[in-house]
Order: structure tokens, then C-alpha cells, then sequence
């Protein structure tokens, strides 16, 4: 079976620099690794067929003996496995590259930094629809680990210090090599921190950190809503070895309310009116959140009519102007009746029977029957 252009398996032209090279081997190594693609053979042949190809283009004196010859030129002294100074080496360095980025290890050189920040946390904060809209500041209670004092974070007990890991020699890695493969993973001896506490402290257990709850003062500003976060630095949980700690999430959910909904800067709510007052109009009284505010209604006023009262709203906390106030009128029939009401009712209703009386009414019955005469 003929081989495919060295070029081709890369996704390359032939005028490609060695920074293409690289890029192209290290997006087409990580697509086609057997730990991403178990079981898959034809992924694993693609896999190898890319080593080869980049173990070639990525030498010089391979690459210009290729270029002329095609793969004659570089079959027995190059391809996959084989040996060759140069390239051999340029390959090594890519491929523990390739590992890092699919593991999370590797890539680093002369050592690893154990100083680790600290984790960030989320505190959920109820509140009502009223202290959302005008701010509050109120006290909460969140458990998280902080450095331990005796041990000042280390771990060691008072007057003692971690030792470094002889395993790894302080790098918190261990690195595997056989051939070109090159794995590297976190020292089974130490666990990733590169130094070994021989004597513990008796108040963390070498833990460095101790859970505590401590108490705050969160300031939540005026127009939040729910699902907005207020973040506290520092607040999280303490960093490990002297590093900085992580920050806090107080994330806001509110209420629902008895009267108003809100959607964005508007408020919404729903006003019952008697048949008579939808009927002759009138004068009632509606909530806001700043007090009582007249609301006029018109004669023959019909059921789902807004009335927008404007200003009455919420200013929300990203700066837009004030909202508005949208009641929607809901015409309520009336219950328990005595036996004069519904006489009274009956009486009403014979007057109007003209279908003036009922526009949507005379509408909705005229629409039937073109629908059923149509049929």
C-alpha cells in the first residue's frame, strides 16, 4: 500500500515553516491519540501515520531529502521509530507537549510552583422583591477552610518544615520515557505538592487549613435581580503554601411576590374590578412599592385592559432609567348571589339584548357563523 504525502497527513503546503509543522502535528497528534480514541483502530494508524510524517518534515536534512525524493529518499533512516538525531529529539519535545495538553501535566520545565490559590465559593441570598429594589445590606454566615495558625499554612508542626520529595525532587511530577513516548503524571509519593511533611501539625493534621464559618456584611445594591452576583475578594477558601485566597460569590435569587411580577425594569400586576365598575367606570386605589396611587377607570372598560402608571417601576442596578408600572384590569364575576340579585341580573340582561350592548361579543358570534357556513 503506497504511502500518502507527508505533507497531506499534516494538513500542510510544501512551503510550511517549522511553526506550521509543529502546530499542525501537535492539533492532528491530539485528534487522533489512542488515550482520546480507544479502541479505535483507525485512529491509531492515522495516530502513527502522523508521528511519521512529522518526524521527517520537522528535520532539516529528512525534510530536504524528502522534498527531492519523495518518500525514497528518507525510507530506512526516518518513519516511525526510527532513529535519527535531530529529528528524534524535536520530536520528544512536541510529543511530551501533546501529553501535557491531554492530561494536564507536562510542558513545564525546571520545577513546579506548589503555592496554589485558594477555591472560590457561592453563597445563595434570598430576598424579597422590596430588597431588591431598594438595596440591603444584612449579615451571613459561611462555612470555608482558612489557614491553620499554628502551622501558618504549612502543615508542619511548630518549628519543623516539609521536606523535599525525593521522588520527584520537588517537581510534583514524574516523567515515564520509553523510545519517543514520553508520559508524565502527578508523584504518586508526594500528590503533586513536591515536599513531604515528616512532621505533621497536631492542629490541621497537615491539612494546612481548617474549616471555620465566619460572619460578613454583604452590601446588595439597589435595582438587583435575580441571578446577579456580588463578588467578595479574598472571601473564598484560603490558598495552599502561602497562596492567595479565592473570592466569593454572594449569587442573588428573589423572591416571588404576593402582588407584583417584575420583568426588567417593569413590574406587573393584576387589579380586580367588579362588572360594575368596568361597566360605569370609577376611581381605584393600586399598591406600589413607594405607597397607594389612584388609578382611573373608564367606562366600559373591558377584562385584560393595561393601564401603565409610569415611573412606579424598578431602576435597575446597571444604570437604566426608572420602569413602569403595568395593571392589568381583571373583570370579576360576581358570587353568591341573593335570589333579588340574580332577578336584578335577569332584568339587565333581557334590556340588552341588542347586540350593541357586547361589540366583541356580536364579533365573535359573526365569526362563528362564517366559519360553520363556510364549512
Amino acid at each position: 500500500m503506497s504511502k500518502r504525502d507527508y505533507y497531506e497527513v499534516l494538513g500542510l503546503s510544501k512551503g510550511a515553516d517549522e511553526k506550521e509543522i509543529k502546530k499542525a502535528y501537535r492539533r492532528m497528534a491530539m485528534k487522533f491519540h489512542p488515550d482520546r480514541n480507544p479502541d479505535d483502530k483507525e485512529a491509531d494508524g492515522k495516530f502513527k501515520e502522523v508521528n511519521e510524517a512529522y518526524e521527517v518534515l520537522s528535520d532539516s536534512q529528512k525534510r530536504q531529502a524528502y522534498d527531492q525524493f519523495g518518500h525514497a529518499g528518507v525510507d530506512g533512516q526516518g518513519g516511525f521509530g526510527g532513529q535519527g538525531g535531530h529529528g528524534q529529539g524535536n520530536f520528544s519535545d512536541i510529543f511530551g507537549d501533546v501529553f501535557g495538553d491531554i492530561f494536564g501535566g507536562g510542558g513545564q520545565r525546571g520545577g513546579r510552583s506548589n503555592v496554589q490559590r485558594g477555591s472560590d465559593l457561592k453563597y445563595n441570598m434570598e430576598l424579597t422583591l422590596e430588597e431588591a429594589v431598594r438595596g440591603i445590606e444584612k449579615s451571613i454566615r459561611v462555612p470555608t477552610l482558612t489557614n491553620c495558625e499554628p502551622c501558618n499554612g504549612s502543615g508542619a508542626k511548630k518549628g519543623s518544615s516539609p521536606i523535599t520529595c525525593n521522588t520527584c525532587g520537588g517537581s510534583g511530577q514524574v516523567r515515564m520515557q520509553q523510545g519517543f513516548f514520553a508520559v508524565q503524571q502527578t508523584c504518586p509519593t508526594c500528590s503533586g505538592a513536591g515536599k513531604i511533611i515528616k512532621d505533621p501539625c497536631n492542629s490541621c493534621y497537615g491539612r494546612g487549613v481548617k474549616e471555620e464559618t465566619k460572619t460578613l456584611n454583604v452590601k446588595i445594591p439597589a435595582g438587583v435581580d435575580t441571578g446577579d452576583r456580588i463578588r467578595l475578594s479574598g472571601e473564598g477558601e484560603a490558598g495552599r503554601n502561602g497562596g492567595p485566597a479565592g473570592d466569593l460569590y454572594v449569587e442573588v435569587h428573589v423572591k416571588r411576590h404576593s402582588i407584583f411580577e417584575r420583568d426588567d425594569a417593569n413590574l406587573h400586576c393584576e387589579v380586580p374590578i367588579s362588572f360594575a365598575e368596568a361597566a360605569l367606570g370609577g376611581e381605584l386605589e393600586v399598591p406600589t412599592l413607594d405607597g397607594r396611587v389612584k388609578l382611573k377607570i373608564p367606562a366600559e372598560t373591558q377584562t385584560g385592559k393595561l393601564f401603565r402608571l409610569r415611573g412606579k417601576g424598578v431602576k435597575p442596578v446597571r444604570g437604566h432609567s426608572v420602569g413602569d408600572l403595568l395593571c392589568r384590569v381583571v373583570v370579576e364575576t360576581p358570587v353568591h348571589l341573593t335570589a333579588k340579585q340574580k332577578e336584578l341580573l335577569r332584568e339587565f340582561q333581557e334590556s340588552t339584548e341588542g347586540k350593541k350592548h357586547s361589540p366583541k361579543s356580536k364579533g365573535w358570534f359573526d365569526g362563528v357563523k362564517k366559519f360553520f357556513d363556510e364549512i
